[in-house]
């Protein structure tokens, strides 16, 4: 009987066996996986706008678009995109995107004064607003709950160091927006750092011709000038064309990065970049609004999240290459 009772015994415990690994498979297929896929804390699908003062051809916006919409595919987020450098059309391209009641709204604050009345209504209406790359300073006084960027004035500071560590003595700052704070801030800073003579240029920025006979004329009219610090990377490769053209011996430092300038500072045609790292200043933007609306969450503690400034220079330009050329840095 023990060795028939012991049989039966391991028959049994075969077949419950088999009947829990069976439950668990079902539970698996069904209702144990589409936990797994739902985040816990996720929300109905959120719809977020960003509007920016640039954006057209730019590879810098780009980038931020890259990693806003990364985000944006990851946090189950409709992203909306849309810019203008003037201000006041900025402020309608945001009262637009309020109009078609977005849960969030992510904007630049280049000319923060343009933008004071249509943030106040975005307060108004209970719609969370996130600043990002410019207007640091203005952000929460706006209303913004969180600021995604470096700090222009200290990223121009670390400009001013790179172009005294290149040798120049005699520079041009090139600011190819008149009225853009951050812009300012980073000649501004530059010019604390460098110790000697750093002049700024202002250049029409939609128009790349007008920018390299602007910046040709002058390494023309002062073959003193040995150092030229742009605020953005096409006008970099810009500033290359009038040192070519001139024969003029200035070395190029710059803000921000894409893939032809990486080659560029690889060649050595330019000698560094200040990178504030665009591609997350778009994603953790878009991240913050979905952790705001789903978990209550600011990140920064009402300060301002800081994305750089990193110093690009031939030394280390190798190792950001790949990224560069899948254009997300």
């Amino acid at each position: 009987m023990r060795g028939v009772f012991a049989r039966g015994t391991s028959r049994g415990l075969a077949v419950l066996a088999a009947a829990g690994l069976l439950a668990l498979s079902a539970c698996s297929s069904s209702g144990g996986k589409k936990s797994e896929d739902t985040p816990e804390g996720a929300g109905p699908r959120l719809k977020i706008a960003m509007v920016t003062h640039s954006g057209a051809g730019d590879t810098f916006w780009d980038i931020v678009q890259k990693g806003a919409k990364a985000a944006a595919a990851k946090d189950n987020v409709e992203f909306l995109y849309s810019a203008d450098p003037d201000g006041g059309k900025q402020a309608q391209l945001v009262q637009a995107a309020l109009d078609k009641k977005v849960d969030g709204i992510i904007v630049t604050l280049a000319k923060p004064d343009a933008m004071k009345d249509v943030l106040a209504r975005a307060a108004a209406a209970k719609v969370p607003v996130v600043s990002i790359n410019s207007g640091a300073e203005e952000s929460a006084k706006l209303g913004a709950v969180a600021h995604f960027g470096q700090d222009e004035s200290i990223a121009g500071e670390a400009a001013g160091t790179e172009l005294a560590k290149i040798g120049a003595k005699k520079a041009l700052c090139v600011v190819h927006e008149q009225g853009n704070v951050g812009l300012e801030d980073r000649c501004a800073g530059a010019k604390k750092t460098f110790g000697g003579d750093l002049q700024n240029l202002f250049v029409q920025g939609t128009n790349m011709p007008e920018v390299k006979s602007s910046i040709t004329a002058k390494l023309q009219a002062d073959k003193g000038i040995d150092g030229i610090l742009t605020l953005g990377a096409p006008f970099a490769a810009t500033a290359v064309d009038a040192v070519k053209e001139t024969g003029s011996k200035a070395r190029i430092g710059t803000f921000d990065l894409n893939k032809d300038l990486i080659a560029s500072i690889n060649s050595g045609a330019i000698e560094f970049a200040v990178d504030q790292q665009p591609y997350l200043q778009g994603y953790g933007a878009v991240d913050e609004l979905w952790l705001l609306k789903n978990n209550g969450n600011v990140l920064g503690g009402g300060r301002p999240v800081l994305t750089g400034p990193a110093i690009v220079t031939k030394e280390n330009a190798g190792q950001l290459e790949a990224f560069a050329n899948r254009g997300t840095r």
